[in-house]
């Protein structure tokens, strides 16, 4: 009996001992998607304020006599220097923090844009239609930003150490395998319809960009988690992997700008701007639950609670987007209210039609009915001439030319 009582009181401390360590391991796992979350979301912030500044400092240049190119301006550069700074930030918060968790925080940007332009809007609207405007707007700032909290809150917890063995055996494993051969099969029908059948629709052209984040996602995850184990004295820059990931995460950015220029072409920003982060986000999560595996291990409570908190931020966004105006965009010929003498915004202030006193012109087409003689066309003179020769035949009129001038 003394001998069992022993033991026992032998076993207890190191039982005592493994709470703690749970404890630490918990909270530290935590601060590590704290640091993240804040560091995303500081990005997007500074990059909306850095977007918008660029879009006033075009305005500016446009609405003023100003014949300076945008990038002499300093508001310009100031941007610039923001939008670095914001960038940066998001590429540091994927080395913290899950990519799963990152991702959705895409949503404070739109939050960000759509207070901004309240904030900054320049129609005086009555209080009625203000509220009939961005009533909509309102609310889906406020299911974004709840949506943003149950995000951070249920996030997945999953840290791993991104070192270049790591990276290497989750991209030969089988689960990402399978699922880079059924996007690569997804990614070419998509590009099929697009390209040959001309299948210009929103959701084609999304899709092929959600695609392609999707890999420059994981990529830019994989890069700065690797650069931060290299800064924290285990050096990672040694391994192909690394090299590797760089020259997908560029490329795969850069086909991504490709295809977001040719959707722009084709639909208003807005529309844009919510189906793509709501494509791009759901199957984002899907690659980095495949690659990085981050729900592994979390129960069925935090996983619900995290989907809840993205289907409300995506309704979020879809509300925000919903009430923009639609952009207007800029016709290469002159219309019929800009003529004549009028003064139009694109020309810096200069006339676009000269007045030709009351003559119809629309373009370079011109009716002649009622335009000054100096327009005519030059006119063939008539002269008869006498000759005394009686024999010889005479012609009856001779022809005279003259200029135009004459």
């Amino acid at each position: 009996m003394e001998r069992a009582n022993g033991a026992s009181l032998q076993l207890q401390p190191l039982a005592t001992e493994t709470v703690p360590l749970l404890a630490q391991e918990d909270s530290f796992s935590y601060k590590e998607n704290l640091i993240g979350a804040l560091l995303a979301i500081f990005g997007h912030l500074v990059i909306s304020i850095a977007l918008n500044l660029q879009k006033y400092s075009h305005i500016r240049l446009v609405g003023c006599k100003d014949h300076r190119t945008y990038f002499r301006t300093k508001t310009w550069w100031c941007s610039l220097f923001l939008l670095f700074l914001g960038e940066l930030g998001v590429f540091s918060a994927y080395a913290f923090a899950p990519l799963s968790l990152i991702v959705p925080l895409g949503a404070v940007s739109v939050i960000a844009s759509a207070i901004i332009g309240v904030i900054f809007i320049k129609d005086k609207w009555k209080p009625k239609d203000f509220l009939r405007r961005y009533v909509l707007s309102f609310v889906g700032c406020g299911l974004a930003i709840v949506g943003t909290y149950l995000l951070i809150t249920f996030g997945p917890n999953s840290h791993e150490t991104m070192t270049g063995e790591n990276i290497t055996k989750h991209l030969v494993s089988w689960p990402f395998l399978l699922y880079m051969l059924v996007e690569i099969i997804l990614f070419c029908l998509l590009l099929y319809f697009y390209k040959e059948k001309k299948a210009n629709y929103i959701v084609v052209i999304l899709l092929l960009v959600a695609l392609l984040g999707s890999m420059t996602v994981i990529t830019v995850k994989a890069v700065a988690g690797m650069i931060v184990v290299s800064i924290r004295g285990n050096l990672q820059l040694g391994y192909p992997i690394f090299y590797i990931m760089v020259v997908c995460m560029v490329a795969t950015a850069a086909f991504q700008a490709t295809f977001l220029t040719q959707a722009s072409q084709l639909y208003d920003a807005s529309q844009i701007a919510s189906v793509g982060y709501i494509l791009s986000t759901a199957i984002a999560i899907t690659a980095g639950a495949t690659f990085y595996l981050d729900f592994i291990g979390e129960d069925i409570l935090h996983i619900c609670m995290f989907a809840l908190g993205c289907l409300i931020a995506f309704l979020g966004v879809f509300l925000i987007t919903r009430n923009k105006r639609k952009s207007i965009f800029f016709e290469p010929y002159i219309s019929m209210d800009a003529m004549p003498s009028m003064q139009n915004l694109h020309d810096n202030g200069t006339a676009v039609q000269p007045d030709l006193k009351t003559s119809f012109s629309y373009g370079a087409l011109e009716s002649n009915d009622t335009i000054s003689e100096i327009y005519a066309p030059a006119t063939l003179t008539i002269v008869q001439e006498e000759h005394g020769s009686k024999g010889a035949p005479v012609p009856l009129y001779r022809v005279m030319e003259h200029s135009k001038r004459e």
